[in-house]
């Protein structure tokens, strides 16, 4: 059985995505379509807005990272839950649990066929804890589904001329994003370095690509050509 993990940034769920009801109702579709076809998909959501929001406002009074990180990991989770929720009212198998640590997401993708949950400790991003959880599992790869069309070498919402890529490897990506470390809380670049270290050491492939359109998610599970960057071993 293919296994799937996918990192669901949490601007996904935002009003900054137009018509972000009909992106959950897509997803829902592709979650419905995936499962039907054999595939065991993992769903990590980020925390998007709410996240950035409660961490701007403790920032002031909080000054430990790691407290501010729990900020977010909350907002990970409330947004888990919507995905989570909205999986099961579409008839879908999906386990009742968001799961706060990849061994309780590892144990619950051995029972159903679709896992969804955010984040874990203070010190990972949702897409360093994707990458676990696909390694762990052992999954076939990691779809990083972002609000960019595809890895640039700057931020193209930035720097309008930046290079785009088809492809990468690990070693090219990480070079991009930076070592391996955990900065900042709330930051954020296209894929986590953290993630992408672990995913260089473990020989994960990654399809990074724009989550915007779920259609390109669901061509990235089944493997077909998809508009995005394939990062590979």
């Amino acid at each position: 059985m293919t296994t799937v993990v996918v990192a669901l940034g949490g601007s996904l769920l935002r009003p900054e995505v137009e018509e972000r009801h009909k992106w959950l109702e897509d997803m829902v579709g592709v979650v419905k379509n995936s499962v039907r076809s054999g595939v065991k998909l993992a769903l990590v959501v980020g925390g998007g807005a709410p996240a950035r929001e409660g961490i701007d406002l403790a920032r002031p009074v909080i000054h430990d990272l790691s407290h501010l990180d729990r900020i977010g990991i909350a907002a990970t989770r409330l947004n888990a839950t919507i995905v989570r929720e909205a999986i099961a009212e579409g008839g879908v198998e999906v386990s009742e649990n968001i799961p706060k640590s990849i061994d309780e997401a590892v144990d619950e993708l051995s029972d159903f066929p679709v896992v969804v949950m955010g984040g874990t400790v203070p010190g990972h991003t949702t897409d360093a804890v994707a990458i676990r959880l696909a390694v762990q599992f052992e999954a076939d790869k990691c779809i990083i589904a972002t609000n960019v069309a595809k890895v640039h070498s700057e931020d193209p919402r930035e720097n309008p001329g930046a290079e785009s890529f088809d492809r990468l490897t690990l070693d090219e990506l990480q070079q991009i994003v930076g070592p391996p470390n955990h900065s900042d809380a709330g930051s954020s670049k296209v894929v986590d370095p953290v993630g992408v270290g672990e995913a260089r050491e473990n020989g994960l492939p990654l399809d990074v690509l724009d989550g915007r359109d779920p259609r390109r998610i669901s061509s990235s599970i089944n493997g077909e050509d998809f508009e995005g960057t394939m990062v590979t071993p």
